[in-house]
Formats: C-alpha cells, sequence, structure tokens
C-alpha cells in the first residue's frame, strides 16, 4: 500500500464519478443508503446503548456504500439491485470484528467530540442533536449555543478525517483499525487541496439542487399541491443527494492509495 498525491482537480473528478456511478444504479443505491440509515435509526430506540450503536454504525454504512458503488463502476453490465444490495452486504461482513472495533472508536470519538461542546453550553447542543431536548428559537440564537455548535463542527473535521478511508482499508487490505484511522488522516492531509476542491463541488451540487427543488415547490404550491407532497419532495431529495454523495467516496480512496490487484476499483483511465 502506497499513498498517492493527486492534483487539486481530482476532487471534481470524484464528485463526476460518484454522480456517474450512482445514476447506473440509482434504486438499488438509494434503496441500500435508506437501509443503512434505517438500521441507524432502529438502534438508536435501545435502551442506554441505542445512540452508541447507532453511531458504531456508521463506518460499516459507510462501507456497504462503497462496496456497491465499487461493484457498480466495476461490473461491465447492469447488475440486479436485489444483486448488488446482497453483494455489498455480504462483503462488509468480511471483516466484521475489525469493522466492529472501528465503529466503537467512531462512536467513542464522536460521544467525546459532544462531550466537550458540552463543556461550552453545559450540554444544551449535545442534547439537542441527540434528541434529549427540543430546539427553540431562543436556543438557538444563545451564543453560548451557537459557540457549542462551532467547536462541534471544527472538532468533527479531524474525526471525518480519521475515519474517511478507514473502513476501505481495513476491509480491502486488511489494516488493523487503528492504522487505518492514521493512514486515512495522513491521505486526506496530504491531499487536501483535492478534498477541498471535492468539498466545494458537492457544496455547489447540493446548493443547485436546492435552489431546483424550492422553485419546484414554489409551483407545486401554485398549483394549489398540499403540504405533504411537498415535504415528500424535500426528502427524497435529501436521500438520493446524500446516497450519490456516498457512491463518490470510494473514488476518494483508489486515487489516494496506490493501485494493487486488490484494489476495489479497476482503472478507467479517468483518474
Amino acid at each position: 500500500m502506497k499513498l498517492q498525491l493527486v492534483p487539486a482537480r481530482t476532487g471534481i473528478l470524484w464528485v463526476r464519478l460518484g454522480v456517474r456511478t450512482f445514476w447506473r444504479q440509482p434504486m438499488a443505491l438509494t434503496g441500500l443508503f435508506f437501509l443503512c440509515m434505517a438500521a441507524m435509526s432502529l438502534a438508536t430506540v435501545l435502551p442506554l446503548v441505542g445512540t452508541a450503536l447507532a453511531l458504531a454504525l456508521l463506518p460499516s454504512a459507510t462501507l456497504v456504500m462503497m462496496v456497491a458503488s465499487a461493484d457498480t463502476e466495476g461490473s461491465s453490465s447492469r447488475l440486479a439491485a436485489p444483486a448488488l444490495m446482497v453483494s455489498a452486504l455480504r462483503s462488509a461482513r468480511q471483516r466484521l470484528r475489525s469493522m466492529a472495533l472501528l465503529g466503537l472508536l467512531y462512536a467513542a470519538g464522536f460521544l467525546l467530540l459532544l462531550g466537550l461542546s458540552a463543556l461550552v453550553d453545559g450540554g444544551e447542543f449535545a442534547g439537542v442533536y441527540l434528541g434529549v431536548h427540543p430546539v427553540t428559537q431562543e436556543l438557538a440564537e444563545s451564543g453560548r449555543f451557537q459557540a457549542a455548535m462551532w467547536l462541534a463542527v471544527l472538532l468533527y473535521l479531524p474525526l471525518s478525517l480519521l475515519f474517511w478511508h478507514a473502513p476501505a482499508l481495513v476491509h480491502w487490505w486488511g489494516v488493523a483499525p487503528v492504522k487505518a484511522m492514521f493512514f486515512s488522516a495522513v491521505a486526506c492531509l496530504r491531499n487536501i487541496g483535492a478534498f477541498s476542491v471535492y468539498a466545494l463541488g458537492w457544496a455547489g451540487l447540493f446548493m443547485a439542487t436546492g435552489i431546483v427543488v424550492s422553485l419546484v415547490l414554489t409551483v407545486l404550491s401554485e398549483l394549489g399541491m398540499g403540504t405533504g407532497l411537498a415535504a415528500s419532495v424535500l426528502v427524497t431529495t435529501a436521500i438520493v443527494l446524500a446516497a450519490m454523495f456516498f457512491s463518490s467516496i470510494v473514488f476518494s480512496f483508489r486515487d489516494c492509495f496506490e493501485p494493487t490487484a486488490r484494489a476495489p476499483v479497476p482503472e478507467d483511465g479517468t483518474a
């Protein structure tokens, strides 16, 4: 395994590949993403450990989407949606123990992040995020609440770098979880230009989609359509965009590490 440095413009390529791959299997990838989010949501209903368990499932959910995206991109024929979903879920179980440890480390890091934010506002932001306390306008406008929120955002950035490539390194190359986190952070930092462009590309796509959806909702409102339809459009759009984003992660992994015989996505000459 060897780290590769890529030019900043590669970030836009990752966005394009994610979008292109998603539209090869939109129903399967959307369904798979929804299934992963549903599993995390169900985990939260468990008493005491529910929130931690849901957080611990996120690296595995990311890996499932990476495997499905890699299979979709690497296949010369269009896979049936059920076959793609089963293949992704089966592949993600191959290193169950290591992925479980990675998930526990992620959950611990995220809860620590919330704990540090609680030092700023007494736990109000953490309570709102975990669904313990309702958010009110007065609370949202509170200086302490906003300070805690921005602290959490800043602390989440290094956490995300540690876990960005870690599930793929554990799954495809058998790297130990802690080492995978270290290599993930190094790869992201060494390719910070590409990841900055990647983030800007997705931000631009989200904003453009939001504008289009707002126009559609305005038209529906003028036509007298109910709020139920508007809510459905918003939720569907959010799920599709999120599934599309998660479909692009595997391409950043492919380009940040030297391809080998075990690389998840074959070289196609686009990077």
